[in-house]
């Protein structure tokens, strides 16, 4: 199945109808071009597609089945990574044999990505070409524009897909944040341009779809933090996602105001700030001293960024819960607070590991009860997926990365800001647009992608 001159169309194998796993298609004219290769973490007693089931412990990684365009692989033109997030870059290193195409990236995300292929002795296999953002690239039958958009992670780019019969743009995972304190920011012009050219199709992020109002911007935590941090009498862990380098220079600022030394607990979170630093992120004040001091200093002078938000199994935090951290002891009076929301299906892990906590003494406070903005989600609430919409105005909607009830609520959302139609699939649906716009559905059969015709799915 290969589209011709006549055809647009989009085709995601992961992310559409789950956070997470994004893997995305676009055909046109013989050519494939991918966007995003990420993994998901399965939740413990998920069955996976080999029949496995997985038990507590550290989870083995869950990405989409490649087979489909692997078997295309000569017709594949270029694999694009939107930003540095594991859901979007993490299945790189598992999948990029079966592919054998040039990546296109931006300076930061290129740098994590390095990292991650030196692991599997790969690094100098894959053709890294780095994008400036604006810039816009051939990529076989597409043509390709890096947009600046925000989010919780530097150098985030939305892409506009030009063909000869029609343009797309693709989110990536955003949000409008005028402050965002780390990279670039965005303007309002950019996405106003779009739609003077003209966008057939917007496929769009819908993480928060059914959250009212406008996301908190990055700039506006630093106040609650810095009063909780303050007033706590022990140690004081903060967990967060280890990819947020705002989150981190906010802490960072915050340790020097209230005379305590900071220190990253987790790999990723070093990884992410050595990023950082070797791509001019990272600045010479925000000083980090080394995890392994920080069970010498007085608890009163200790600031600890661990990893383990989500109640991962051999994170940071969980290992200073179970008291098996290798550098030191939580103890009765010390504070743990939680700058970050619960991803959908982690509720029962976090909700473990803060009882753990709590049966240590620990003082622990979350987002939710902290009383004070203490986390910024890095997606888009209502108000700015309606306000992109205004701006782009594209002829079609198509909600991605959510699951079933964000990408519907997305889809009335886009309606209602006057988009004249919005189409929701799940993973492995085609979506044609063009040249008549709707949906096939796609079934998969013993691992690989078969087809069978079935009635449109959820046209609006």
């Amino acid at each position: 199945m290969t589209p011709d001159h006549n055809d647009l169309w989009f085709l995601p194998l992961g992310g559409a109808g789950e956070i997470g796993m994004n893997l995305n298609l676009y055909g046109h004219d013989g050519q494939w071009l991918m966007v995003d290769c990420g993994v998901t973490f399965p939740k413990p007693g998920r069955i996976a597609a080999d029949g496995t089931v997985h038990h507590r412990g550290e989870p083995p990684v869950q990405m989409a089945d490649p087979a489909f365009i692997a078997d295309r692989r000569d017709k594949l033109a270029g694999l694009i990574i939107t930003h540095a997030h594991e859901d979007h870059i993490g299945a790189v290193p598992y999948l990029w044999p079966l592919l054998q195409c040039p990546v296109y990236t931006s300076r930061f995300t290129a740098e994590i990505l390095r990292r991650k292929l030196a692991e599997f002795d790969l690094l100098h296999r894959v053709p890294i070409i780095e994008v400036d953002t604006g810039e816009r690239r051939q990529i076989g039958t597409f043509n390709v524009q890096w947009l600046a958009l925000t989010h919780s992670i530097p150098d985030p780019n939305a892409l506009m897909i030009r063909t000869r019969i029609g343009n797309i743009f693709h989110s990536g995972d955003w949000k409008l944040d005028d402050n965002p304190l780390v990279g670039h920011g965005y303007t309002t012009s950019t996405f106003t341009d779009l739609a003077e050219e003209g966008v057939a199709a917007m496929v769009c992020d819908s993480t928060n779809a059914t959250v009212q109002g406008h996301s908190v911007s990055e700039a506006a935590l630093h106040e609650g933090l810095r009063d909780l941090i303050a007033v706590a009498e022990g140690r004081v862990i903060v967990t967060c996602f280890g990819s947020n380098i705002a989150r981190l220079h906010t802490l960072a600022s915050i340790a020097r105001e209230t005379g305590r030394y900071m220190g990253l607990l987790g790999r990723s979170l070093v990884n992410m700030s050595g990023a950082a630093k070797a791509t001019g992120l990272w600045p010479g004040s925000d000083k980090l001293i080394s995890p392994a001091h920080l069970g010498y200093l007085p608890r009163h002078e200790v600031l600890g960024v661990a990893t383990g938000s989500q109640g991962e199994p051999r994170t940071a935090l969980r290992r200073l819960a179970q008291g098996s951290h290798p550098d030191f002891e939580l103890e009765a009076g010390d504070t743990v607070i939680f700058s970050a929301r619960a991803i959908p299906g982690n509720e029962e892990a976090i909700e473990a590991l803060i009882s753990q906590l709590r049966k240590l003494g620990v003082i622990v406070i979350t987002a939710e009860d902290a009383g004070v903005p203490i986390h910024a989600s890095g997606h888009p609430a209502q108000d700015e997926l309606k306000a992109m919409y205004r701006w782009v105005q594209p002829r079609i909607a198509i909600p991605v990365h959510g699951e079933a009830e964000h990408m519907d609520v997305h889809a009335d959302l886009a309606k209602g800001a006057g988009v004249p139609r919005a189409m929701v699939g799940r993973n492995g649906d085609l979506f044609m647009v063009r040249p008549v716009p709707g949906i096939r559905r796609q079934v998969v059969e013993t691992g690989r992608l078969g087809w069978q015709k079935q009635e449109l799915v959820r046209v609006y």
